[in-house]
């Protein structure tokens, strides 16, 4: 947690204001907050289904400071099962659609949940079938429940717990990109997740009449808080839930809803942009005020093609779910918002960029981004030892991007210096990946890497060195393998190389430089 001088002064400064998440709900009673297909739901009436699943769930045994694994997708339930959360002070962790029994049995056995709740089928996935990996905690099903709990079975009278949380207590875990394993665990505070969602909305122009398009699975950070959903809560505006990000089932909606702003990854801007030039009669896509770019680095030949061919404003956004979060402003100039990924939220995020020994770099120069803040973290959650690493003794995130600073503040991304994967704003840590490699019998050895991708930025390749007397491993093999052992689809390897040994640096490493090279010069050739 932060240190007592800084909440302080952050309390001083106005951007903890000691509200909870809860108390997004407290007004707009009339007006609608989220629609779904045919059903809107307006704040009066998410607020009493929230509270009244509270006391559902409270009856069932859930309590303050308990873990809850949340894996919903973009459905009007997931609304109410977070909120009778923030309610009771349990902690949602927030899984994506497209994880699987690995990432499922990670979560709820290292936090110790108490319950699952998730969905019944979604995209031709049954997920009721993620029960066993749930271990002791509680399946509870959105939908048709099968042998599970029904979702649908616990909304109770909302006479629940007066004991709700405090504002500096944490709301929630939220996934971490990380590069090592799998992801570490983000505790975000009620005061400092708000200051966030707050100037998010400010910043991104939020009024009572927009419309917000939730596209990305709405428990992504980007989803969540940038201004995303909860940013729409905090103005009294309208969510819009698509259930696919597809131009077929997205343009309607916008032209049909009167949407204002919307939030994707590079690649769906890059899809959204070929399917409206290509198509003979233009969508109504007039309404459209914002599209936000993030998650990756939008490139800036695509960047330059938004307005003219969707008639709208681009903002670029660079953040993280540990905290730091860089917007484009809607009034900066193009030379700005085509060619950098904005500046920080606020006027107390401290941001350092260093060099390989830790000595500041002038503007315009590469270096390691690391930051603090009022809305950044100060460590993982019970990750004692990684967090020793992730942090400098005086509370800065190394991030591990590479950025340059520009004049004004202004963030311009370079790269990564961790081994992690962005796959399309998914982000895969190489090493969770050869772990799981490593167990296939044919497996002796694996280098998981980058591979540059004009659609989704990266892709990944395995090398893999095989075991002596065993033939080689194909790729279909062991993506079939990667799959039954639950692993998400987004992290199977794209490419596989096999090797008979692997390149080897000065200290006696695996050579991922060498590897991408050779990919690159064989791909080329």
């Amino acid at each position: 947690m932060w240190p007592d001088s800084f909440a302080a002064r952050y309390r001083a400064l106005g951007y903890w204001t000691g509200q909870t998440l809860f108390d997004l709900l407290g007004s707009h009673a009339d007006s609608v907050a989220v629609v779904d297909g045919d059903r809107e739901v307006t704040y009066a009436q998410l607020r009493d289904r929230a509270s009244r699943l509270a006391a559902g769930l409270h009856n069932l045994g859930v309590r303050r400071g308990d873990r809850v694994v949340v894996q919903l997708p973009n459905v009007a339930e997931y609304f109410d099962v977070i909120f009778a959360l923030f309610r009771l002070g349990a902690l949602p962790v927030f899984a994506l659609p497209a994880h699987r029994s690995a990432e499922i049995g990670y979560f709820c056995s290292h936090t110790e949940a108490v319950a699952f709740i998730t969905t019944d089928v979604h995209e031709g996935f049954d997920h009721r079938t993620l029960a066993p990996a749930a271990g002791k905690a509680t399946t509870i099903v959105a939908g048709d429940p099968g042998a599970h709990l029904a979702l649908s079975s616990l909304y109770a009278d909302p006479a629940g717990p007066d004991d709700g949380p405090e504002s500096h207590e944490v709301a929630f875990l939220q996934l971490s990109g990380g590069s090592t394993g799998l992801p570490k665990l983000i505790p975000r505070t009620h005061d400092d997740y708000l200051y966030s969602v707050r100037a998010s909305a400010e910043i991104c122009g939020l009024t009572a009449d927009s419309v917000y398009l939730a596209v990305l699975p709405v428990a992504h950070n980007f989803t969540m808080s940038s201004p995303g959903v909860l940013g729409v809560l905090h103005a009294g505006a309208r969510i819009v839930l698509a259930r696919r990000p597809d131009p077929a089932t997205v343009l309607p909606l916008i032209a049909v809803e009167r949407v204002t702003i919307t939030a994707v990854v590079p690649p769906l801007a890059h899809l959204w942009l070929d399917a409206v030039a290509g198509m003979p009669q233009k969508p109504d896509l007039s309404s459209l005020q914002v599209l936000q770019v993030g998650g990756a680095k939008l490139a800036d030949t695509i960047a330059e093609r938004v307005g003219p061919i969707l008639g709208c404003r681009l903002q670029q956004v660079f953040g993280m779910a540990e905290g730091l979060v860089n917007y484009t402003r809607l009034d900066d100039p193009d030379e700005i918002v085509l060619h950098t990924q904005g500046r920080p939220i606020s006027p107390d995020d401290e941001v350092l960029i260093v060099d390989d020994a830790g000595e500041p770099v002038p503007d315009g120069t590469v270096g390691h981004l690391l930051t603090r803040g009022p809305y950044t973290i100060r460590g993982y959650w019970r990750a004692e030892e990684h967090n020793r690493e992730a942090f400098t003794p005086d509370g800065f995130y190394r991030t591990g991007d590479l950025v340059r600073r520009q004049a004004g503040g202004y963030l311009v991304v370079e790269g990564r210096a961790k081994d992690q994967i962005n796959r399309g704003g998914e982000k895969i840590a190489a090493e969770e990946v050869e772990n799981h490699l490593l167990t296939h019998p044919a497996v002796h050895d694996v280098a998981v890497v980058a591979v540059p991708d004009p659609y989704l930025g990266e892709r990944t390749c395995a090398f893999v060195v095989a075991r002596a007397g065993a033939p080689a491993p194909t790729l279909p093999a062991l993506r079939t393998y990667l799959r039954e052992r639950g692993l998400a689809a987004y992290k199977i390897p794209d490419k596989l190389r096999v090797l008979d040994a692997f390149p080897i640096t000065g200290v006696g490493k695996v050579s991922r430089r060498e590897l991408r090279a050779a990919l690159a010069a064989t791909e080329k050739g």
